[in-house]
């Protein structure tokens, strides 16, 4: 589709932006329990637990990333986050060790490790604070 390039940043942030807001939805809900919150209660975590971290990550990450603020290493951090909760979450889940995402169910945690790994190269496009500030990071 390459008339769509022209308008690559610009997709690029709208992308950013969009799923920026999925992966801070999910630290609201483990923080603040915001959104259905967790578990049948649908509370929030303790602070100082594994879950409690991966909250910090998603909601102060994914806040970055929508705002675009320093979106190559935010994404790249939150990229090993996703990497870490697919390894311990899902292949060594509380099932067994299941390698692959069809026998797993990770593969929301997967597909976000991807794609804040291309936008770790990427930068963070159009409509970022990174590009405002001139540090070149989209």
């Amino acid at each position: 589709m390459a008339f769509l390039t022209p308008y690559r940043s610009q997709i690029l942030g709208l992308t950013r932006i969009a799923i920026g807001l999925l992966y801070w939805s999910n630290g609201a809900k483990k923080l603040f329990g915001w959104f259905g919150g967790v578990g049948p209660d649908g509370g929030s975590v303790a602070l100082a637990s594994r879950m409690g971290a991966a909250g910090a990550i998603e909601f102060f990450g994914g806040l970055a990333i929508i705002l675009g603020l320093y979106t190559s290493v935010v994404a790249f951090v939150i990229a090993g986050e996703m990497l870490f909760a697919y390894l311990l979450g899902h292949v060594m889940g509380p099932d067994g060790t299941q390698l692959f995402w069809w026998a797993n169910g990770g593969e929301r945690a997967a597909i976000y490790a991807w794609f804040f790994l291309l936008l770790s190269t990427l930068g963070g496009g159009a409509w970022s604070l990174d590009r405002r500030l001139g540090r070149g990071d989209g």
